[in-house]
């Protein structure tokens, strides 16, 4: 496990260790899918639903969208912390707190 909230160069106003932003509310582990985006990464998880009829569960997938801060650099496939946050974009309303597991193939 490997914590990047030491680091001291880190300029990013939405970052939840060296910014202004503050941590709320839920907490999810999911893995990068995508970090096209500029300081941005989509982040999915997997989780099951109870179906009453058949009694039985069912596989659904939520995904979201997640702050990249520089200190942190998450990459695809990355297993990563993300906290809930206050809407940062349109679209943004998590941080990725920390890398929990790196990608091998980076």
């Amino acid at each position: 496990m490997e914590k990047t909230n030491s680091e001291k160069n880190c300029e990013d106003k939405n970052c939840p260790y060296h910014g202004t932003i503050s941590v709320r509310g839920r907490t999810f582990k999911g893995k990068v899918i995508s970090d096209k985006m500029h300081k941005t990464v989509t982040v999915e998880w997997e989780r099951r639903k109870y179906i009453p009829k058949y009694e039985r569960y069912e596989k659904r997938r939520s995904k979201v969208k997640a702050h990249n801060p520089n200190c942190i650099k998450a990459q695809e496939g990355d297993l990563v912390v993300i906290k809930e946050v206050r809407p940062i974009s349109k679209s943004k309303n998590f941080v990725v707190m920390e890398i929990i597991n790196q990608n091998e193939t980076n």
